[in-house]
């Protein structure tokens, strides 16, 4: 080999050692076609970055702003799908060219989050190639203008995506933190006694019992073309779901800010009639049940208000339905029956709302009615006996006659029968007057005459969380009915109706036939008398004869 040949032979290994030891260690050195870019905030935990155009990117100095030249379509794919979209918004049809779209998106006001969401959900749908970044950790991307979304896979319960965010990347390094606010969802169950709505009431078995399901939708969600929220909703075995679907209404309101009064509430029901600024859409409501639970999902609610203008401040949406308790309910506080619901909402501005798989879900939230056993027995008062066949006629505070099966009735002429054991049972009453008559009392005992009042009474149902509540109950009693167990975990309470024996009370009056030994008593003491009234007059007369 010649000198020459071995002096290149020594320069070219020189060269291909200083090749791979840069090689080695990338990191120490970016290229200065890339920047670097952080995603903070706990909006969600990945993205996707679409890149629309390459571009040289410096920093303008004296600035914080960014200088983009060299532009270029990032891809056909891109390009074929942004194009339309742009041209549909305003951009002169004849414009092609990367820096001419780039020059009319950056001018003001017209990279609106409409405009971006419509770019993103083209490029998405396109099958364009995007890059995965993680939240909180510095990524590195080659220069140009990205376009940063969500993705909807890795939102979980409580989360929601963001808007899409248009970055220019290069030079210094980017950070953006998105910005998003999840709906709030809230159930409640209307207090008859008092008309109000709350965590916890009480109520009688069968009667109507209406619940409230209300969603906040936050403002600021102008990146959607629709919105669609649904209820999901489970309710204890002891609730009755057979006049959920048909006693199902909907609402919705404009803003995200105010109250859910929405239907009046009188007497234990709900008017149908919305107040002012709600808007009735039941009709656009799908109600699906099975067992006991079921789903109502609204349509689109930015058509229901009339349009994006009205959605940007929010909306409320409020779900009111009848679900009375059944027979098999949980009786006392201990248990209750709760009924608990949740809502889906959509995971992003991107995300298929025709199906289920494009929602995600808040946490859940509930309300729980109670009811409590009554059982009135009839005894004797001079030994606490049981008695049976005493007719009772027992008046709830509504006026209704309570009836041999157990149901209340309007018919005045409806009562109960003791039974052997004495028992009467009002199985699952709401807190209130009860109004007790005798009708006719067992065979050897005198009926009470007029009417008594039993008043039950339920404490602790005003609470702001059902598992704050602690409900008591106190019960009293008019003479002749005696209070004997008030139990509020168990729901049990326990009233005596005292009967005296008819041989007992005539005493105080007339000797009842067949007691003959008080009648003996009774014919000797008039003897008595009518012979000390003789001698007394015989003595009188002989006084005078002797005058």
């Amino acid at each position: 080999m010649s000198r020459l040949s071995r002096r290149l032979l020594t320069v070219m290994m020189v060269a291909m050692m200083a090749i791979l030891a840069f090689a080695v260690s990338p990191e120490t050195v970016r290229a200065a076609d890339a920047g670097v870019i952080t995603i903070s905030g706990d909006v969600a935990t990945q993205y996707d970055a679409y890149q629309l155009f390459s571009a040289t990117v410096a920093d303008k100095a004296g600035s914080d702003q960014k200088v983009a030249t060299d532009l270029a379509w990032a891809n056909d794919a891109v390009c074929q799908a942004v194009l339309p979209v742009l041209h549909d918004a305003g951009l002169d049809s004849s414009a092609s060219t990367a820096q001419a779209a780039a020059e009319w998106m950056n001018a003001d006001g017209r990279m609106t989050t409409a405009l971006t969401a419509k770019l993103a959900r083209a490029i998405v749908e396109a099958g364009a190639a995007s890059v995965g970044l993680n939240a909180g950790t510095a990524a590195e991307l080659p220069c140009g203008y990205w376009l940063i979304v969500v993705d909807d896979d890795a939102i979980a319960q409580g989360e929601a995506g963001t808007a899409p965010i248009m970055a220019l990347v290069g030079g210094s390094a980017v950070t953006v933190k998105p910005k998003a606010a999840t709906p709030k969802v809230a159930k409640h169950v209307l207090e008859d006694s008092t008309a109000a709505w709350g965590k916890a009431a009480d109520a009688t078995v069968a009667d109507d019992l209406y619940w409230r399901l209300s969603a906040t939708v936050p403002a600021g969600l102008t990146a959607y073309d629709a919105y669609t929220v649904q209820f999901v909703d489970t309710m204890s075995v002891g609730l009755d779901p057979s006049k959920v679907a048909t006693s199902m209404r909907m609402y919705v309101a404009a803003g995200a800010d105010g109250g859910f009064d929405v239907v009046a509430c009188e007497g234990g029901n709900v008017s149908s009639t919305p107040a002012k600024g709600w808007t009735d859409i039941t009709s656009r409501c799908k109600v699906s049940v099975e067992g006991n639970a079921f789903t109502v999902r609204t349509g689109d609610l930015i058509a229901a208000l009339g349009g994006a203008d009205a959605f940007t401040s929010g909306a409320r949406v409020v779900a009111v339905y009848n679900a009375p308790l059944g027979a098999n309910c949980n009786r006392g506080a201990t248990k209750g029956n709760p009924n608990e619901v949740f809502l889906r909402y959509p995971r992003s501005p991107l995300a298929d709302q025709s199906g289920d798989a494009g929602f995600t879900r808040t946490p859940s939230d509930d309300a729980t009615v109670y009811t409590w056993g009554l059982s009135l027995i009839k005894r004797s008062s001079s030994d606490d006996e049981p008695l049976a066949g005493a007719k009772l006629r027992i008046i709830d505070d509504r006026g209704r006659i309570l009836t041999t099966d157990g149901a209340w009735s309007t018919d005045a002429g409806a009562c109960v029968t003791t039974g052997a054991d004495g028992h009467v049972e009002l199985n699952g009453v709401d807190a209130g007057v009860y109004t007790v008559e005798e009708v006719a009392a067992p065979k050897g005992y005198t009926a009470f005459e007029g009417k008594r009042a039993v008043t039950v009474t339920a404490e602790g149902l005003d609470v702001k969380q059902v598992a704050a509540a602690k409900p008591e109950v106190t019960v009293s009693a008019e003479s002749s009915l005696r209070v004997d167990t008030a139990d509020a975990g168990t729901g049990s309470i326990e009233l005596s109706v005292l009967n005296t024996p008819s041989k007992e009370a005539s005493r105080s009056f007339m000797p009842s036939t067949g007691d003959r030994a008080l009648v003996l008593v009774a014919v000797l003491a008039a003897i008595g008398v009518a012979v000390i009234v003789v001698a007394l007059v015989i003595k009188r007369g002989g006084g005078r004869r002797e005058k």
